[in-house]
């Protein structure tokens, strides 16, 4: 007598063939389930798992996680040299930093850092400013300068982190990654190999070229008569 547990157990051991095409009674006659038309009713036709019917797929509706560099970009209140001069508050030059620039209307808040940029008129800048940002153009540290100004940029946080001194002539980072230190190794190594000469002209001599070996003589043959 067999017991409840082993007849569910092989009750769905063994799955019947799906035989469709057999009559409408069977519920996959006619068209065999496969409807009316299209590129489904046809044979040798496959669609991705994760088609929907043309709509937006939900791998692309849901939220992505994963890191991103979008969090550490650096943004700008960008102030050209022309919108500073012609404000009247800079009429007679004085400080150009983030609180007079708020002050004046020309930044909204010093939410971002402040980046001041060269593009003035023709008759260029003849105010004396005194100019604090975190960043300032070349063409525009110039034209400053050359009016009796003076610049100070404190950087941003990017040129904190690589210990980059935007005031000195010499603006390489000495606070250097892994990366970065492999990279100026690299560059190094190939300056070096461009600095050593390649090929000589004919007839010219190198220092730390070696002589010349002498041909050898050519070896004698045994099977040659005898003189």
């Amino acid at each position: 007598m067999a017991m409840i547990h082993e007849i569910t157990k092989d009750a769905g051991k063994y799955k019947a063939r799906k035989r469709v095409g057999r009559g409408e009674g069977g519920g996959r006659g006619k068209t065999s389930g496969r409807g009316n038309k299209g590129a489904g009713s046809r044979s040798g036709t496959a669609r991705k798992g994760a088609f929907e019917g043309g709509q937006m797929p939900l791998f692309r509706r849901i939220r992505k996680y994963g890191f991103s560099n979008a969090r550490f970009e650096t943004n700008f209140w960008i102030v050209n040299l022309r919108e500073i001069a012609a404000h009247p508050s800079f009429a007679k030059g004085g400080d150009v930093n983030q609180a007079s620039l708020i002050a004046a209307g020309l930044i909204r808040d010093d939410s971002r850092d402040l980046k001041i940029l060269g593009d003035v008129a023709k008759e260029g800048l003849k105010l004396k400013l005194k100019v604090e940002a975190s960043r300032v153009s070349a063409a525009a540290r110039k034209m400053i300068i050359d009016a009796g100004g003076s610049v100070n940029e404190t950087g941003t946080r990017r040129d904190f982190v690589r210990g980059v001194d935007r005031n000195s002539e010499d603006r390489t980072p000495k606070n250097l990654t892994k990366k970065a230190k492999r990279l100026t190794a690299a560059a190094a190594k190939r300056a070096s190999f461009k600095a050593k000469p390649k090929d000589l002209e004919p007839g010219a001599k190198s220092e730390d070229a070696k002589p010349a070996k002498a041909p050898k003589a050519p070896k004698a043959d045994k099977n040659a008569p005898e003189a």
